[in-house]
Order: structure tokens, then C-alpha cells, then sequence
């Protein structure tokens, strides 16, 4: 049986349907206050149920048992409960998991991670890399992906393509290898159904990197219509990043200067690995115009 952790989410979801699909036993973390829609749709795919949260030691440890993988994608970034934050969730939430995957003789473990940028270290980084350290002696794979098309471009991330508003966090200039949440799933689940990149770092992207305004153009020209550009300049990126006040406030600020200074990844050998068809920006851009 394999643990999905953080499965409501929407690439736990995601990994826990592929998973369905290809035939392997799935148990679902879930939390108490998880939304009930979400809940369901895991029960329907025929996964069993697990409440848990990282920020309690038994209930953890617990949902380990009679495990023999287990996929954690949970972070405090995109959608937060009570008392979650980097340090109770990204950080110490995912030690407690490693420590109960350890004590459960659970040896193949899937962490999803992202792509570290040497120059901006802040407490999302820190947390990341701590917890990659401490599966280090298991049969680990990380998941260090670069940006999500589905978080960047939408109006949380000032890229709003209904309204015709683009934020650009710098230049503009630097590419980037946006990657959609369903591939990286593809990635996710390789290391448990076909044993692949054991005690290995998989750094996952897009089939191409392209500049933030190079994404503009493409939407642009899918809609047919003009945009509002917005540009936040990298001087004010790093006044935010050094005025932040907390460490969810500084992990953004960090996440937008990563961002402005471009991250593209070759991904011919990740593919050799995990051979699967990879979606462009313009195969994004005209499903989500469509879907309006």
C-alpha cells in the first residue's frame, strides 16, 4: 500500500488517481477539516481513508503502518489550516513523517521538493533541503520541480488571463521551465510503480523554457485580446524580500526573486527515466482560455 500524503491537494489528488489507475493499493491522508468535496472524490477513486496531520506525531505515525512507499506533497504555501506555517508543517511536520517512515521500516520515499537557488535562501528553502537531508539514508527520490503553470499563471500569482492582467515579478527575460502540476505527478509515481531514480534528486520542468514574456505573447495570442502588464521591478523584489516580516512573507518574497532571475532545466535525462509527453505553455494556454 502506498501513503499519499497532503491528498487533497491538487497533485495529491492527481497522484492518488494515476495511482488508482495503474492498479496499486492507495492510502489517503486526510485531514478532520479537509474539504468534504475533496474527501469524496478520494473515497470514490477507492482509496482508504487515513486522518492525519503532520503536526501530530500519532496520528502520523499511525497512517504509516502496513505502508511500503509513501508520496508527500504536503507544504503550508498554497492552502493553510489553523497553526500551519513553514516551520509546523514544511518543516517539523515533514521530520515527524520521516521519523515515522523510518520507525514503520517504510523505505521508499517520494518528497516533492522544489529547485534551489543558492543566492536566496529563505525558510521554504531551508525546510526543503533539511528535510531532503534527513531521507537521505532511505530509498528517497526528490521531486525538485520549477514553477507550476497552474499557480503562476493565475490571479493569486497577479496572472490573470480572464481579466487580461499579467504581473511580471523582474524582466521578464529570464526562462523558465513552467511545468503543469499532472506531469509532475508522472514523476511523483515512477519511483514507487516502476523503481526508478533510488536515492536521487529529479529536477522536473517543462518541454520548454520560456521567458515570462515570451508566456505573455503565447496567451495573448491564444485569447486574441490585449493585457494589462504589470512589471515589479527586481529592486522592489529584493525591498520585499528584506523587509518580509515572517516566513511565509519571506518564502514568497524569495519564490518571486527566484522567479525574476529565470530557472530552465534540460530535461533529457529526467525523461530517459520517466518517458512521458510533456505540456507546453501553448497546450496550457489554450486548454485554460477554453475552459472559461
Amino acid at each position: 500500500m502506498i501513503l499519499v500524503v497532503d491528498a487533497t491537494g491538487f497533485l495529491g489528488t492527481r497522484i492518488c488517481e494515476r495511482l488508482r489507475a495503474e492498479g496499486p493499493a492507495v492510502r489517503a491522508l486526510v485531514r478532520k477539516t479537509s474539504n468534504p468535496d475533496k474527501v469524496k472524490t478520494l473515497s470514490a477513486l477507492g482509496c482508504e481513508l487515513a486522518i492525519g496531520d503532520l503536526k501530530d506525531p500519532p496520528q502520523i505515525q499511525a497512517a504509516c503502518q502496513g505502508i511500503s512507499a509513501l508520496i508527500s506533497t504536503a507544504s503550508s504555501t498554497l492552502s493553510r489550516q489553523l497553526g500551519d506555517s513553514i516551520e509546523t508543517v514544511d518543516l517539523s511536520g515533514q521530520l515527524t513523517l520521516v521519523n515515522a517512515a523510518r520507525s514503520a521500516n517504510i523505505r521508499r520515499f517520494v518528497f516533492v521538493s522544489f529547485r534551489d537557488a543558492p543566492a536566496f535562501q529563505y525558510p521554504l528553502t531551508q525546510a526543503k533541503r533539511s528535510v531532503e537531508r534527513a531521507i537521505a539514508d532511505l530509498e528517497f527520490t526528490s521531486i525538485q520541480a520549477s514553477c507550476f503553470m497552474e499557480v503562476w499563471f493565475s490571479p493569486a500569482a497577479g496572472f490573470d488571463y480572464i481579466q487580461g492582467r499579467a504581473r511580471i515579478y523582474g524582466s521578464g527575460s529570464k526562462p523558465i521551465s513552467w511545468v503543469s502540476y499532472r506531469d509532475v505527478a508522472e514523476f511523483c509515481i515512477a519511483p514507487v510503480l516502476r523503481s526508478v531514480a533510488s536515492r536521487s534528486v529529479l529536477e522536473v520542468g517543462g518541454p520548454e523554457a520560456l521567458t515570462p514574456l515570451e508566456v505573455l505573447k503565447i496567451f495573448k495570442e491564444e485569447s486574441g485580446r490585449r493585457f494589462e502588464t504589470e512589471i515589479v521591478p527586481e529592486p522592489k523584489l529584493r525591498e520585499q524580500f528584506d523587509l518580509a516580516s515572517d516566513s511565509l512573507e519571506k518564502s514568497f518574497a524569495g519564490l518571486m526573486l527566484q522567479y525574476s532571475h529565470g530557472d530552465a532545466i534540460d530535461m533529457r535525462k529526467p525523461l530517459e527515466l520517466v518517458p512521458v509527453r510533456l505540456t507546453s505553455v501553448r497546450e496550457y494556454a489554450r486548454a485554460a482560455l477554453r475552459s472559461i
